[in-house]
């Protein structure tokens, strides 16, 4: 427990060593999962659609625009077996939201074993006094990092400035701790 909490206070330390991009001046309107009130529902989009649209670009500003405006994901479910303000640990925020795609969803209420392509994972972090501090993402995108899971990462500010993007090592080296769980910690997809 002990190797795990330093594991996440390194990897919070290299996270916050990213180059902040800043979005579009017309996207400073999209919605944050803190503004919404009841929990996401198993409605809206197909779920290919819902993974093909986001699989468009392998780049933080395209998956970005994807969850916040083309399928929302403060209208997506929980992930199975968090509830809302969950109790966090860092880099993530004290407390937590933790959003999943269908196709996250399914993955892990089945036990796929890994997450299929275009699943996302979306985590709102905050501080122990309730403001949003970032948004963590995990998307997983065929062929895109093999070496890694294939897992494209995202973290931004509620300000919407992208702080890391990518292939991010801090994330990276963090999440190998559930490699077996295809860089998933917490829902067992197996």
């Amino acid at each position: 427990m002990k190797t795990h909490f330093l594991t996440l206070a390194l990897c919070a330390t290299l996270c916050a060593t990213f180059l902040p991009a800043t979005l579009n001046a017309a996207d400073k309107d999209l919605p944050y999962g803190q503004m919404m009130q009841g929990q996401g529902m198993m409605q809206g989009q197909g779920m290919m659609q819902q993974g093909q649209d986001a699989m468009q670009a392998a780049d933080g500003m395209s998956l970005l625009r994807h969850i916040l405006k083309t399928d929302p994901y403060v209208k997506w479910d929980l992930m199975p077996g968090t509830t809302r303000m969950r109790q966090g640990k860092e880099p993530h925020g004290a407390l937590q939201n933790v959003y999943v795609n269908k196709l996250a969803y399914k993955a892990i209420m089945e036990k796929a074993g890994a997450l299929p392509d275009g699943a996302i994972i979306v985590k709102e972090n905050y501080t122990a006094a309730g403001k949003l501090a970032a948004v963590t993402v995990m998307q997983k995108k065929k062929g895109y990092n093999p070496a890694a899971g294939d897992i494209l990462w995202l973290k931004y500010s509620p300000d919407k400035k992208i702080l890391a993007q990518g292939k991010a090592d801090p994330c990276i080296k963090c999440h190998t701790a559930a490699k077996d769980n295809d860089y998933v910690m917490l829902a067992p997809l197996k």
